[in-house]
């Protein structure tokens, strides 16, 4: 017994240093113990199909989309760079979609072993010089893209071309926010207006849908949100640890946090809350996540299914929203925010209900968990990392230090008692009987 007990404190002792080096690991820009390296997927084009209903391809659905336009006049296609503190974000003026993201305060680092960054610390190996390219969090080369915008007649998402208002596209010094509007040529009489808001220091970016009835007669619009990738997951050169989850994922408070596997997605075996009046859905990776919140308290239906797109799938999860009806002239507007960041729970928890959980703790989460909640609180009493984790530690061994104590108690008791147990052993050991009750006896 006693030499389970020292086993199972040694196992939780090991695995605790292995998570608090992690965690130092990644607070220092080094990727993860346990963090995959990733496979470039064949490019593929923004996905923009229908929520109820599958297109043959991404590209075959804007294609579509656009025919849908009626009278729509040409409108130049244009790419529009804004660049604030914390993201450089390429919009499309197709549908005014978000198809590129990075992160420049977080560096794509190539894949490291297991103990290579421990080796770069101690200095016998070369850590990597200059400056990395940042994380690309949104790609359009795996179709990775963030959608909104009306569903048409037949039900499907119009991505349609926009007009971009001109405007400064670059944080300034003294400025607190960047501001791209778009603006859609009137389709079936109904005409859409977008405008992202970008703030200093801010993951989240605020999106405001107007629709305006341009045509002579009632509409009912639909809005939709939507976020699309392909099916290409990290793969791990570790050999311990579990891979992390990629892919889609939602919540209300009706039926909590659900994650989305792409298998279970291709072969239709996905189940998602149908109707709900809150909730968001996300995209999840390693480390970080975007996600669409809204902040209309209307009623929404979500989804998520996949497409085929060429060799390869696009996945998507989203919600759409049916807005009152127009007269003509009248016009409605959705607030809604973008979250395309990394993953701090503290500062996720305040941005939308649930949207913490994004953070994937692995299987080990009831052990890690509160780990790393004890070693955030520490740091910020301390306010070194490095002191914190011997902290942690020191109160670790603390809290065990009882066990250990009545471990070394029985341990003393049983070597009292051994030579009287050696001589039973000797003196009864043709009667196991007697020698069963002497035992029981001392």
């Amino acid at each position: 017994m006693t030499d389970i007990r020292r086993t199972v404190l040694w196992v939780v002792f090991t695995m605790s240093l292995f998570l608090l080096w992690d965690s130092w690991q990644r607070f220092n820009g080094h990727p993860s113990m346990f963090a995959p390296g990733q496979h470039p997927a064949a490019a593929v084009a923004a996905a923009a199909g229908s929520a109820p209903a599958p297109a043959a391809s991404a590209a075959a659905a804007i294609a579509v989309a656009q025919a849908a336009s009626d009278a729509a006049p040409a409108i130049p296609r244009q790419s529009i760079h804004v660049k604030t503190d914390v993201l450089d974000v390429t919009l499309d003026s197709q549908g005014g979609t978000v198809t590129r993201v990075a992160l420049p305060k977080y560096e794509a680092k190539p894949e490291q072993g297991l103990f290579e960054p421990l080796l770069e610390k101690i200095g016998l190996k070369k850590a990597p010089e200059g400056p990395q390219e940042p994380v690309l969090l949104m790609d359009p080369q795996r179709g990775y893209v963030a959608q909104s915008g009306l569903i048409d007649a037949r039900g499907v998402p119009a991505v349609v071309p926009m007009n971009v208002e001109p405007g400064e596209r670059t944080l300034k010094d003294g400025s607190d926010e960047v501001v791209v509007k778009f603006e859609s040529a009137p389709v079936n009489g109904v005409k859409l207006v977008k405008t992202y808001t970008f703030k200093r220091g801010d993951y989240l970016v605020g999106v405001r849908h107007e629709v305006v009835n341009a045509g002579t007669a009632a509409v009912t619009p639909q809005l939709y949100l939507q976020l699309t990738r392909d099916g290409s997951v990290e793969s791990s050169h570790s050999a311990i640890g579990p891979r992390p989850f990629v892919g889609p994922a939602a919540y209300t408070e009706k039926s909590g946090f659900n994650t989305f596997k792409f298998d279970d997605i291709a072969k239709g075996k996905a189940e998602i809350e149908k109707t709900g009046g809150d909730g968001w859905v996300a995209m999840i990776q390693h480390f970080f996540a975007s996600a669409w919140l809204p902040d209309s308290t209307a009623q929404r239906a979500f989804y998520v299914d996949s497409q085929p797109d060429g060799a390869s799938a696009q996945y998507r999860v989203g919600m759409t929203f049916t807005l009152p009806s127009l007269a003509p002239g009248a016009s409605e507007a959705q607030d809604d925010r973008l979250f395309v960041g990394p993953q701090e729970e503290s500062k996720l928890a305040v941005l939308a209900p649930g949207l913490q959980l994004v953070k994937d703790y692995g299987r080990f989460k009831m052990i890690s968990q509160p780990l790393f909640w004890l070693l955030d609180h520490l740091h910020r009493l301390i306010g070194n990392w490095g002191w914190s984790i011997i902290s942690l530690v020191l109160l670790l061994k603390a809290a065990f230090f009882w066990l250990n104590a009545s471990a070394y108690r029985s341990m003393a008791k049983m070597k009292a008692i051994a030579p009287r147990i050696q001589a039973l052993n000797e003196r009864y050991k043709d009667k196991p009987q007697e020698k069963q009750q002497e035992m029981m006896r001392i």
